[in-house]
């Protein structure tokens, strides 16, 4: 990408941004977009926080949900690349508890599609517990089977971060936020930016967040009372604002998701994609193997849909059409952020903020016209 098409690129994402904030569909956003190595977009508008009138900046860090599990993700594959465990290694084998109620089949390729069978936490959950990592880990190891390891697909919400992190904690001896620091956010230089349980100390950085109000005459669809997702968790840890706001949720390690800046998780996708100053997290081949062989099917979970994994991401480009061909992966976050990297173009693209919506047409139109202003 010549200089002059990136400069027109930040400028239209700045007025786009821009707008977004001024009619008050948006509080604050961030959007960072990487091409093959190099940070092309670096954009801001509104404040962090409403109260103070904070200005958001590049390095402000946002509770974005499941974006993060991406650096879950992530962590895996470096671990597979370094022999730790292998994709088809069960669970169970580094984590014998987990055997229990006939989840010894499970394995990790099961876990990063998504296919595992284990999508529901305890519902008497409370987000006192989620903070416990062994009392999660606990209750997890003793969930029964939803279907059979493999053969359905459905999103494992909490349980995909707490399974991921259990089994880097027990290869490496270590917590997923120490592996997290000494192997993404530590040599990419992004480690005030981009964490799993954020100290209560750093949390003055944080964007708040806030749930977008709903519009005039908005009624909730009615959704049927046997909807497997309300098995999965207890409504009580739905993610809304109040929820990412507590302190003791911000600072606990939930793998599931986490706290980051839009250049940070952008930064994150391109050194996966290839090399960022002169750091590669996930090797060409390792990269093919994650996009090789990508699993569909209705979202047994969410009972709508069909939903598309690879090993730990999904797949696709927000703001594309589903013919489109799937070279990209990524994660969105409940009220709307998103973030991906495209292996064909080198885009890696964030856009992250703090009012929560119940869609993706704010990351869906920037994607957009980040993906089409190639030339």
């Amino acid at each position: 990408m010549s200089r002059a098409i990136a400069n027109s690129l930040q400028t239209q994402v700045k007025k786009t941004i821009d707008e977004l904030v001024e009619s008050g569909a948006e509080r604050g956003i961030q959007v960072a977009v990487y091409r093959q190595g190099k940070l092309v977009v670096d954009a801001v508008a509104g404040v962090a926080d409403p109260e103070s009138r904070r200005p958001v900046t590049s390095a402000t860090p946002f509770y974005n949900y499941s974006i993060c599990k991406a650096p879950a993700s992530t962590l895996v594959h470096m671990l597979v690349e370094r022999g730790h465990f292998g994709y088809d290694t069960p669970v169970a084998e580094l984590w014998p508890e987990f055997a229990s109620h006939g989840k010894e089949k499970v394995t990790l390729r099961h876990v990063l599609t998504h296919t595992a069978g284990v999508p529901g936490i305890p519902l008497s959950t409370t987000p006192e517990d989620l903070c416990d990592w062994d009392k999660m880990c606990a209750g997890i190891a003793d969930q029964e089977l939803w279907w059979e390891p493999g053969t359905k697909i459905g999103y494992h919400a909490y349980t995909f971060g707490y399974i991921v992190g259990e089994l880097i904690r027990r290869a490496t001896g270590k917590p997923i936020s120490k592996v997290l620091a000494e192997e993404i956010t530590g040599p990419l230089g992004v480690g005030e930016e981009l964490y799993f349980g954020m100290p209560r100390s750093e949390q003055h950085r944080l964007a708040r967040l806030e749930d977008a109000p709903l519009p005039s005459g908005f009624e909730m669809p009615q959704m049927p009372p046997d909807l497997p997702m309300f098995k999965a968790a207890p409504m009580s840890l739905m993610p809304n604002a109040p929820f990412g706001n507590r302190p003791d949720i911000l600072a606990a390690d939930i793998p599931a998701g986490g706290k980051t800046s839009a250049r940070a998780i952008a930064r994150m996708y391109a050194a996966v994609l290839g090399e960022v100053d002169g750091v590669r997290l996930v090797s060409a081949r390792r990269l093919a193997q994650v996009m090789a062989s990508p699993v569909s099917g209705p979202d047994e979970v969410f009972g709508h849909g069909v939903t598309t994994w690879a090993l730990g991401y999904s797949v696709g480009i927000i703001g594309r059409d589903p013919g489109t061909p799937a070279t990209a992966i990524g994660i969105g976050g409940s009220g709307g952020s998103f973030a991906f990297g495209d292996a064909a173009t080198g885009i890696a693209f964030a856009l992250t903020k703090n009012r929560l919506t119940m869609d993706f047409n704010a990351a869906s139109e920037i994607a957009r016209l980040v993906t089409t202003s190639e030339a």
